[in-house]
């Protein structure tokens, strides 16, 4: 998809700050972050939701999870984090494109709430 803006950012269209990128994943910091730390795990195929994925994206996604608990712990998340995906309008998803995002702090999360 040529105008989603999260397969612009996987692309290197859009500037971000990178955490993390391999041939299938890529891991920026979240432009508007609702806890210290807060970025987000996308896959470079283009899924819209969670709703669209197949059977075929399993392996996918569990790399997505995979990697997850690493980039947190290199994060300064080795206490624990949030890992949370938006699915559609009643989810709350603003970008149409899965994202997994990795939230925490040296706090413990309240309730997450955006705009």
């Amino acid at each position: 998809m040529t105008d989603c803006i999260f397969c612009k950012i996987a692309r290197g269209d859009i500037p971000s700050r990178k955490v993390y990128e391999d041939e299938e994943l890529f891991a920026f910091h979240d432009i508007e972050p609702a806890t210290p730390v807060h970025f987000m795990i996308i896959p470079k195929l283009h899924i819209a939701s969670l709703v669209e994925v197949q059977p075929e994206h399993q392996a996918l996604l569990g790399r997505m999870l995979g990697i997850a608990a690493r980039l947190a712990r290199e994060q300064g998340l080795s206490d624990g984090f949030r890992s949370v995906i938006n699915t559609g309008r009643i989810g709350r998803q603003e970008v149409y494109h899965l994202h997994l995002h990795i939230l925490g702090g040296p706090q413990p999360l309240g309730t997450m709430i955006r705009k």
